[in-house]
């Protein structure tokens, strides 16, 4: 998932008051050797426009208890989000007859019910209320005027004690007339709007999102074995449009990727990608398909498509590094176990680097807006997280379901931290790719890491769990060093400071100045915001003129400021960012300290900032004194 990727549940059945006072708090499971049920599910989402989906499924099932779950812990979502709160008009059928359920008192996304004697299924009618709210991952806004996503875990139930693996779902769907759509699925066949897919896993089912609208577009990117999809799907038809150059660059994206790992672990890929300004935007990773979701604009304005670029290459990464090659505590068999996100520095922090390195091999990103975003990401780490003081990054990613939640909010990220094992594991793989050139004199790279560890023979899609200790050998055979004592002292490190011994061994260096970066002078224009971060300690947006955090330890918090609050006026006169960046120039030359008029939900308050620094943005700067390594890293391997 990549963090603009951004998920989440439910469920519970009994019949009578005798039978539930005799229901087992945990999950019942079925006899030993009763096959894995065959199950049916028809979605309708012709209403997908006002946001309510029908689910009707039935379940092959003997007579007697049964307990059905909703999926709680998502892949890729790194947590228990299933969106159960917003299933509504569950009913359970069998024979023609409704029977009752009741819930779980403990586990809220299991339902327990009885099936009658004689019966041999169940009928299960549901509704998925789509929220309508933009947070969150893929249990935010999924469905606009004119287009839907559906996420078949949003839509279904499961009986429990089988692995997802072992059951059998036959999905159909219908859509609004006229809507197209594309999936990592096979269509067995069409009837007008509605879609009989063929029976796959539910495994393969949840791994398989559909991304359906009036106006979408199917891009091929490359050809012939395992080819590569780019289905893109936006509110208005003007918005599907893409120049030469971009597409070029996508299909080198693909190139690029392939070379990298040497093998592919998928049949076909789709890149599904939702553009819309009423969506919620992320990344979520399928083996062969990524949930693509961004601003509606992103192909034809040249500013969000520069703010987008790295999203594609890092769910593109994840088909390798997270679905093929899975951390073994995220490798369960169905998804009412609990994951455990240890090496999600790993698994999303390895693609945080090779995502990034492959938007510059791509031409996604020219190399110096690709060392902006290096150096704004480790800038992060070493100004505006605190919080490493006392939480190192394994406790982030150890942590990363409630992590994941809290970030949300936006306020007090730098003293709790956030999901830095994107950010900073960036550094760190960053490093590690810098002692193998080293250690092998120039003649290895990570490249052959993920070659060793991801790559050949290519396969159809498959999970391939791993440990710590797998990647210390895999590291090891690539370059011998103390890999393991390397990884351990970098999750277990404190700040202050973040770790920047690859851009310093890679011929560069972090620095601060009062230029701004043209990748931040975009994202500002684009996100209406003012970014003061690095000097003052927190950004400001330019509807409302909130602070929506302000970073600990920085001058605006040493003098009394917090998230939430709105800047009102600077010295005395309204706030503008341009009349907060003058007073920063001016207060240089001055002893007087900068005031700012805040206001707090109904009060207001004049706080004096003691700070004389001037405007400060982060920089790479060549170190002339080493070789260019991170050029060599970022260089397109095709030429």
């Amino acid at each position: 998932m990549r963090p603009c990727k951004l998920g989440v549940l439910f469920c519970l059945v009994s019949c009578s008051s005798i039978f539930w006072a005799k229901q087992p708090k945990t999950a019942a499971k079925p006899a030993p050797g009763n096959p894995a049920p065959r199950i049916t599910i028809a979605v309708d989402a012709t209403e997908a426009p006002r946001k309510i989906f029908h689910s009707w499924l039935q379940i092959e099932a003997a007579p007697g208890p049964l307990t059905l779950f909703y999926p709680k812990w998502i892949p890729g979502e790194h947590g228990p989000d299933g969106p159960v709160g917003d299933v509504a008009g569950l009913k359970i059928f069998s024979g023609g007859k409704e029977i009752s359920w009741r819930r779980d008192p403990v586990e809220m996304f299991a339902i327990h019910c009885q099936v009658p004697a004689g019966a041999s299924s169940v009928e299960v009618h549901m509704d998925y209320l789509s929220p309508a709210s933009s947070l969150g991952f893929s249990a935010g806004a999924s469905a606009t005027a004119k287009l839907a996503v559906i996420s078949w875990n949003q839509v279904l139930m499961y009986p429990a004690g089988f692995k997802a693996a072992e059951i059998t779902y036959s999905p159909s769907l219908m859509l609004p007339e006229g809507w197209k759509y594309a999936t990592a699925l096979t269509t067995a066949s069409e009837n007008g709007n509605k879609i009989s897919f063929a029976p796959v896993s539910l495994e393969t089912l949840v791994d398989s999102p559909v991304l359906s609208g009036e106006y979408l577009r199917k891009i091929p990117l490359s050809e012939g074995e395992a080819p590569v999809s780019l289905d893109v799907a936006a509110d208005t038809a003007g918005s599907l449009e893409i120049t030469p150059e971009h597409l070029a660059h996508l299909k080198g994206l693909v190139t690029e990727t392939n070379l990298l790992f040497g093998a592919h672990h998928y049949d076909h890929y789709d890149f599904l990608f939702t553009l819309s300004d009423n969506t919620a935007h992320f990344g979520l990773e399928h083996h062969q398909s990524s949930d693509n979701r961004t601003s509606e604009r992103s192909l034809v304005r040249n500013e969000e498509r520069i703010l987008s670029a790295g999203l594609l290459p890092h769910e593109y990464v994840h088909s390798w590094n997270g679905k093929y090659r899975r951390p073994a505590g995220l490798a369960v068999s169905n998804y009412d176990q609990p994951m455990v996100g240890d090496l999600l520095w790993v698994y999303e922090g390895l693609t945080t680097y090779l995502g990034s390195v492959l938007t510059a091999r791509s031409g996604l990103l020219t190399p110096e807006l690709s060392r902006e975003g290096l150096a704004e990401d480790a800038a992060i780490m070493d100004r505006a997280r605190p919080g490493r003081t006392w939480r190192d990054l394994q406790d982030t990613a150890t942590g990363a379901q409630t992590l994941f939640g809290s970030r949300r909010n936006g306020a007090w990220v730098s003293w709790r931290r956030s999901t830095d094992f994107y950010g900073e594991s960036e550094l760190i793989w960053l490093e590690a790719d810098v002692i193998i050139r080293q250690q092998t004199h120039g003649q290895k790279s990570l490249d052959d890491f993920c070659r060793l560890f991801h790559g050949a023979p290519s396969t159809p899609p498959e999970v391939k769990p791993y440990t710590f200790d797998d990647i210390v050998a895999a590291m090891d055979q690539v370059a011998p060093y103390d890999w393991r004592t390397f990884f351990t002292e970098r999750l277990q490190s404190h700040g202050p400071g973040a770790p920047l011994g690859g851009i310093q061994a890679s011929g560069w260096k972090l620095v601060y100045d009062s230029s701004r970066p043209a990748i931040l002078r975009t994202a500002e224009e684009a996100r209406d915001h003012a970014d003061f971060m690095f000097s003052l300690g927190f950004t400001v947006n330019n509807t409302d003129h909130t602070m929506p955090d302000v970073i600990h330890g920085s001058p605006a918090y040493q003098a009394g400021i917090g998230p939430g609050m709105v800047l009102v006026a600077v010295n005395g006169r309204a706030y503008k960012r341009d009349i907060l960046r003058d007073a920063l120039r001016q207060a240089q030359d001055s002893s007087q300290p900068i005031e700012l008029l805040v206001r707090n939900g109904d009060y207001y308050s004049t706080y004096k900032v003691d700070y004389h620094g001037g405007e400060r943005y982060p920089h790479l700067e060549r170190d002339p004194s080493k070789p260019d390594v991170l050029s060599d890293i970022l260089a397109p391997h095709t030429k």
